[in-house]
């Protein structure tokens, strides 16, 4: 099975060219969509081994995953690795996610990071793990990091993340909901929990808001279905 790593980037050149370096040692090609950065993101990515595809303009993280779903069906991988290019991701991980797919034909793989959340501020700590509660309530399955950006899609996955697809605190979520439920497969895999000086974009009122917003939503879209037999 051919798999590919992708990095949406926006302003990364600080950490841009480590992570992309480190991610080729996977043995895998690298995808960097630079979503309209003003820096030298594009151009020391493509130093560093990178494929890149760049927007004219910031258009947002959901649209740079549709940028690059579309790329990854274009060139015929087997599936796609998404992490961030901040460093909160070991590109060092790379391979647990390959394994799992060869091993699975999982169309979902989200790297968990609870086992190892010690360095995770107690704020995103407390939201993942009620977030996660209650998506693994409304989706039906185990999910212990709805949150988690370090993702492996398949084919069938990114055929559905190429046509839409938010970017806000509930979109990781409705992603997991949205794929259990229409009888794709999910599954986990462990990854380290990293925090450094990167900058949070969780806003606690806003994106709870929308997230309890969302539960609730998918909870009545649930009870209106006709169950299975």
């Amino acid at each position: 099975m051919s798999v590919c790593i992708v990095i949406p980037a926006f302003n990364e050149e600080r950490s841009i060219d480590r992570v992309v370096r480190s991610a080729r040692q996977s043995g895998m090609d690298v995808l960097v969509v630079d979503d309209g950065s003003a820096d030298r993101t594009a151009e020391l990515a493509e130093a560093a081994g990178a494929i890149v595809e760049r927007h004219g303009r910031n258009q947002g993280k959901g649209v740079a995953i549709r940028t690059a779903a579309a790329w990854v069906l274009r060139h015929e991988y087997d599936a796609a690795v998404f992490l961030d290019a901040d460093g909160q991701h070991l590109p060092e991980e790379l391979p647990r996610f390959r394994d799992c797919f060869e091993r699975t034909g999982a169309d979902l793989i989200v790297g968990s990071r609870m086992a190892d959340n010690a360095s995770m501020p107690r704020v995103r700590k407390l939201a993942n793990r009620t977030s996660s509660l209650l998506v693994s309530l409304v989706a039906g399955t185990r999910v212990t990091d709805s949150q988690s950006g370090y993702r492996l899609f398949s084919r069938r996955m990114l055929e559905r993340l190429k046509d839409g697809g938010g970017a806000g605190f509930d979109f990781e979520s409705e992603m997991i909901i949205d794929a259990v439920r229409d009888g794709l497969r999910y599954c986990e895999v462990p990854i380290s929990c990293i925090y450094g000086e990167e900058k949070s974009h969780y806003r606690p009122f806003r994106d709870a808001a929308q997230f309890l917003s969302l539960m609730a939503r998918k909870s009545l879209q649930r009870a209106g279905r006709p169950r299975r037999r």
